[in-house]
């Protein structure tokens, strides 16, 4: 399915109207044995609420919210859970949705599963090493891969490059 920016349009609308609605997931971001794990009370006490919300209960930031669209020095972007590494700069892209895009990431730091909540079926991006949702993935980004992952700042660390 291709999509275009009136479908993003209507996503985001219905995502939106989903999260007024409470209709968000209430379970941990991806259930499963990961290397690095905490009890709820961990996350809550090393997270924000609004990034404990997004990372741990798969909730998702309002668009053109994070400082990092607009970063544009070279570095890394780390897990704001775990702190393990998942973009490049390099791979960096202005999608124009309002949050973080990359074109790909950095081999084994990613999980992917389908997510079909909000009447749509799409495929959710979360750290490999804490299990922490990231965003997802979609297949209209620019070459070499084509695709967009779009990431929820608040599941993101910038590490300027030193």
């Amino acid at each position: 399915m291709t999509l275009n920016r009136r479908t993003m349009l209507f996503s985001g609308s219905l995502l939106a109207l989903g999260a007024a609605l409470g209709l968000g997931r209430t379970a941990n971001a991806v259930e499963g044995d990961f290397p690095f794990t905490l009890s709820d009370e961990e996350w809550q006490a090393r997270l924000s609420p609004a990034a404990y919300q997004v990372l741990r209960h798969e909730d998702t930031e309002r668009p053109y919210t994070s400082p990092l669209n607009e970063e544009k020095r070279a570095g890394t972007y780390h897990c704001a859970g775990c702190d393990q590494a998942l973009f490049e700069s390099e791979k960096k892209y202005d999608s124009r949705t309002g949050w973080p895009s990359f074109w790909d990431f950095i081999p084994g730091a990613i999980g992917t599963r389908e997510d079909n909540s909000l009447f749509m079926t799409r495929i959710e991006v979360h750290c490999s090493n804490c299990g922490g949702h990231q965003g997802h993935v979609f297949e209209d980004g620019p070459p070499p891969t084509g695709l967009r992952y779009c990431i929820n700042g608040l599941s993101l660390r910038f590490a300027p490059a030193a």
